[in-house]
């Protein structure tokens, strides 16, 4: 199930490998997406407000969780690369512990944060123990998202994409009928969605290992492996922490955003997160392209194919940025009937403002583009610090249009904060791809030299 993409066309590499990733992707939007529109249909806009509310909040705590995984990943890929099989087996060892370790730790402070964090952001009254009930939940099963992202990015890592795939499809149709049964049947509201997310996420670990221990022999670990080694947490750590911080950090930005649109009441507050959802399929797509480019990028980093890896990210920067020019076509022309999947065609006020943040975002969708291609091609590249300072940039960017902004344009402004976010963002990232680029040139000439040196040295033995 494994794939080499050391050799091959990179177009090829990427677009079968991004494919199932964005439908991987696509399958957990679903998660959200059957919450909302359960929740939606059954409990009314309050308690889609509600459910929306949350969204800032949870991804400041769950995209930790994804980019640490994903961080970690990278030396899968890596030393797949490189076919030491041996290193590769200890890092997934030490993987394992960190997991576990940061899994408890995220869930003990979001837990007790939780109504804390849910005050600071300014949540409606009239929503508040809604949201509360619902991102509660969730932040219980902080565990099974930690186990889900190191097991999906282990098998990502070493090429296969399709996997994620059909666990994630098993697991949307569960959390879909879990949803209508806990909302409908049961009775239990926003939480009874936040179970059926949790419940899901859950399934989908125990699929990734019954995969994982029947298809993956590369990541069968012994006792050995298992001994936590200093210097492979060290050097996970070192690439780890920045991509869970970039997350965060981004996170942040729009959790002060969140803050600044909950003040303008809960019809805005809806709105946003109806079209946050198209938003998020539509972004999917060349999210999947970037993780195709990581992958590819870190496997020919350990090969030290450094030209290759210029032809690829080349190859994935016009493939998504092509992409992005059909989708704002799409949201332009339908988006409209789009925002009826969630909204009564009745609401014409909230219509016209879901369609208002989704044509806004989607004229933008190639800065995002660049910005996902690029900068997760730096990660598999190994230099997560860089794209810790992108994330950086997006949450000052995005955060300023929501305490400067908004109070004084109201929606229009917090329709631009995201586009903002990402101009600002490329303006850094393009640069720093390049110098990337010159230091893992320079990184893979010393260790060729190195080892033509250890070489000689032994023939002399």
């Amino acid at each position: 199930m494994t794939k080499d993409m050391t050799t091959g066309s990179p177009l090829k590499h990427i677009i079968s490998f991004a494919i199932p990733v964005f439908f991987g992707m696509l399958f957990q939007q679903f998660y959200s997406i059957a919450d909302m529109m359960v929740v939606s249909w059954t409990l009314g806009e309050g308690a889609l407000a509600a459910v929306g509310s949350t969204g800032a909040v949870f991804f400041l705590i769950i995209g930790f969780c994804m980019g640490l995984s994903g961080g970690f990943a990278v030396h899968i890929a890596q030393n797949f690369g490189s076919k030491n099989f041996a290193e590769l087996k200890r890092f997934t060892g030490n993987i394992i512990w960190l997991c576990a370790g940061f899994s408890v730790v995220v869930t003990v402070l979001a837990v007790i944060f939780c109504r804390s964090i849910l005050v600071i952001t300014n949540t409606p009254a009239d929503i508040f123990d809604m949201a509360y009930n619902y991102i509660i939940v969730i932040f219980w099963g902080i565990p099974a998202t930690f186990a889900y992202n190191m097991l999906s990015g282990i098998m990502r890592s070493l090429g296969d994409s399709r996997s994620p795939l059909y666990i994630l499809i098993a697991s949307s149709l569960l959390n879909i009928g879990l949803s209508f049964m806990f909302i409908l049947a049961f009775g239990w509201g926003t939480m009874g969605a936040a179970l059926a997310t949790v419940i899901s996420e859950i399934g989908s670990v125990i699929g990734c290992l019954v995969l994982i221990a029947k298809r993956f022999d590369l990541v069968h670990i012994s006792k050995s492996d298992l001994k936590p080694s200093w210097s492979h947490i060290r050097r996970l750590l070192g690439n780890g922490i920045p991509m869970g911080l970039l997350m965060s950090l981004t996170a942040i930005g729009s959790t002060v955003l969140q803050s600044s649109v909950n003040s303008l009441g809960s019809v805005s507050v809806a709105a946003i997160t109806a079209a946050s959802r198209f938003d998020g399929i539509c972004g999917s797509v060349t999210v999947a392209i970037g993780n195709a480019a990581t992958t590819f990028c870190a496997q020919n980093m350990g090969a030290g194919n450094i030209d290759r890896i210029k032809k690829g990210v080349r190859t994935g920067v016009v493939v998504a940025v092509g992409y992005s020019i059909v989708a704002f076509l799409i949201v332009m022309l339908f988006g409209r009937t789009l925002a009826l999947l969630f909204i009564d065609a009745e609401s014409t006020d909230l219509i016209n403002l879901t369609y208002q943040y989704m044509v806004t975002c989607a004229a933008f969708y190639w800065a995002v583009a660049l910005i996902h291609v690029v900068r997760l091609s730096i990660q598999g590249l190994g230099y997560g610090t860089i794209v810790m300072i992108a994330g950086l940039l997006e949450m000052v960017a995005r955060g300023a249009v929501g305490i400067v902004f908004v109070p004084i344009f109201g929606f229009t402004a917090a329709c631009f904060a995201s586009p903002a976010a990402w101009v600002i963002a490329d303006l850094f990232i393009i640069p720093s791809f390049v110098i990337a680029m010159r230091r893992a040139a320079k990184r893979i000439a010393n260790e060729r030299e190195m080892q033509s040196e250890n070489l000689v040295l032994s023939g002399e033995t």
